[in-house]
């Protein structure tokens, strides 16, 4: 009896052997291959290749928005001649919805599918194709079975024939810089690529070797921006200890018109003027560009909140922490410049004090919260309106703000001893580390309290989920400051209207809310042509100088066709101009925080 069953057992395992070897199905396999032939029509033309996924039919998707980008741009618009195939046989396939192909498979061995897609858009986060070079978003390009998120891929990159340099943060196969490997959708999507002939230098940081590509042959000193750069680098790394990358590429776009930047898992798209290397303060700014999308390294794409990943590519994905994952990036973008002295110290107050401006001018400031305009992103934040400045507020700017006096409220509490970047720390370590997920809102308020060491509950009611005017020099204070008003006791006569001149009309382009523009019915799109029966030009500003606070005036406009005349009395200038200055007689108390506040790395 023992006998017989050993040798069921032993064939058992055998015929499970021979199952393994002949008669496993093999694993799926994907590859792309991208050519760029006729670049000047501005179409990549995309070859897609699915082997052993013998489905009926495929569902075949794009995805509609891009992570970091948080608005559904509908990429499947730029898409077009496509078609599918198995052998010499083609294949059916039918759009089932606006980003969704489906794709009569048969159970085919494989299936090749060949598509072109538009790309004549050069933003941070879109495809763009000319004779100068080829810059791919993978969001953007490359289509990806349903459900199949986690299947690795193989892209052949087949440059247009004068192009010599590639640069991406995907791993190349076998030594060709021109097939690349991601191991699931998510990395496909998350490393854009630059083909063309840009100039290309790198540089050794926190013990990580960066690849910098730039596109548009600009002029700045190449030598002076590799050392402030791996500054930015060694400072963003010294927050959490540990910098998560073997390697790293930075993607320069420089033109006119230019600007902004997309942070990716081990890359990043930042846009600047062809002449930012020309001014002080463009390159200082671009230096704070730089140092924004590289601190998104640790601050969102690996600490971050718990709706943004996994990704839904098709739809919205909400969360009420982007003031956390880009408005606290934006406040370490110049504290980074600061610890490397790239900022002096009293570049880095100015700026302080010109983001508290930012915010404090706007009447939205007082109307959304940082959470609701972190979960009205895809609503509002990437389309604004000439309502705008008096309903909404950027989660980059109230965030930036909170981030600070977060920080200063951290290291009053503890007199010095901790700051924000005891915060990231814990975050790194507890949530990306540990638990290997994004923190939920509870959990980033409770390790903000865990580090102050008492509750703040006040601070997350009161200033991010509500609208309160922050009590500032409660906070400076900790470090000795007083926020002071420079317009304070100024008399200057205000109207609420924004203008721009267009072709030789001063047009009204915004209302602020409770101006006397607003309460005497000027509206957006109103040509101002008189005030008191005088031509005023383009400029209102100079000539309501001639004026006071409570003057009554008549302002003449054209609207749809026809001339009005508008009563308005004008009222006082309420905008603020903060600057921070030194307390007398700083107490050692406060001396230890702002001498942390304001250190050097």
């Amino acid at each position: 009896m023992v006998k017989n069953s050993f040798s069921k057992f032993f064939f058992s395992c055998f015929l499970f052997f021979l199952f393994l070897v002949f008669g496993a199905s093999a694993a799926p396999k994907l590859t792309y291959t991208v050519s760029m032939t006729e670049p000047q029509t501005h179409f990549f033309e995309v070859e897609m290749t699915l082997t052993d996924l013998k489905q009926r039919y495929v569902d075949l998707k794009m995805a509609t928005w891009t992570p970091g980008s948080y608005l559904i741009r509908e990429y499947a618009r730029h898409v077009e001649a496509f078609s599918a195939s198995t052998g010499n046989q083609n294949l059916r396939a039918e759009k089932i919805n606006k980003n969704t192909w489906r794709v009569y498979a048969n159970n085919a061995k494989e299936v090749k599918v060949k598509y072109k897609v538009y790309a004549f858009e050069l933003t941070v986060r879109t495809n763009f194709l000319d004779q100068s070079h080829g810059y791919i978003n993978g969001a953007a390009l490359f289509l990806y079975p349903d459900k199949k998120l986690d299947l690795a891929s193989t892209i052949t990159i087949k440059p247009y024939s004068q192009w010599k340099e590639i640069s991406t943060g995907l791993q190349s196969v076998g030594g060709n810089k021109w097939v690349l490997q991601a191991p699931n959708f998510d990395i496909l999507a998350d490393s854009p690529i630059e083909i063309g002939n840009q100039e290309i230098f790198t540089f050794q940081a926190a013990g990580v070797p960066h690849t910098v590509a730039i596109y548009g042959q600009p002029l700045y000193n190449q030598e002076r921006l590799k050392t402030d750069m791996a500054k930015i680098v060694e400072a963003s790394t010294a927050v959490t200890g540990e910098n998560p990358n073997r390697n790293y590429t930075f993607i320069v776009h420089c033109g006119p018109g230019l600007g902004g930047g997309l942070e990716h898992l081990n890359s990043t798209t930042v846009q600047t003027s062809l002449f930012f290397g020309t001014n002080e303060r463009a390159y200082k700014n671009f230096l704070g560009l730089v140092a924004h999308e590289y601190f998104h390294l640790w601050n969102v794409k690996r600490i971050r909140p718990i709706a943004l990943g996994p990704f839904d590519y098709e739809n919205e994905n909400y969360t009420h922490m982007l003031w956390v994952s880009e408005g606290i990036t934006s406040y370490y973008e110049d504290v980074l410049l600061r610890r490397k002295a790239i900022y002096t110290p009293e570049e880095y107050l100015a700026t302080a004090a010109s983001n508290i401006n930012t915010i404090e001018n706007i009447p939205g400031n007082k109307v959304q919260s940082a959470t609701e305009s972190s979960f009205d992103a895809w609503i509002k934040n990437y389309r604004p309106n000439e309502n705008s400045v008096n309903s909404t507020v950027s989660y980059y700017s109230r965030g930036s703000v909170i981030g600070n006096l977060l920080d200063l409220e951290i290291m009053g509490a503890t007199k010095g001893q901790k700051t924000l970047d005891d915060v990231f720390r814990y975050l790194w370590e507890e949530y990306y580390k540990k638990k290997k997920r994004g923190y939920t809102d509870d959990e980033f308020k409770a390790a903000v309290e865990r580090v102050a060491g008492h509750n703040l509950d006040a601070f997350f009611r009161d200033y991010i989920a509500g609208t309160q005017t922050f009590d500032y020099n409660k906070f400076f204070g900790y470090a000795g400051l007083k926020l002071v008003n420079q317009n304070e006791g100024k008399t200057e006569a205000f109207l609420g209207a924004n203008t721009s001149a267009t072709s030789g009309k001063l047009l009204v382009t915004s209302v602020l809310r409770d101006s006397p523009a607003w309460k005497n019915g000027i509206n957006v799109n109103d040509e101002i042509i008189a005030v008191n029966g005088f031509k005023i030009g383009n400029d209102l500003a100079a000539y309501l100088q001639m004026y006071r606070p409570n003057d009554k005036v008549k302002v003449t406009v054209a609207r749809a066709g026809r001339l009005l005349d508008l009563d308005v009395t004008l009222a006082n200038n309420p905008t603020v101009n903060y600057k921070l200055e030194k307390l007398p007689n700083q107490t050692p108390e406060q001396l230890a925080v702002y001498t942390k506040w304001l250190r050097t790395l």
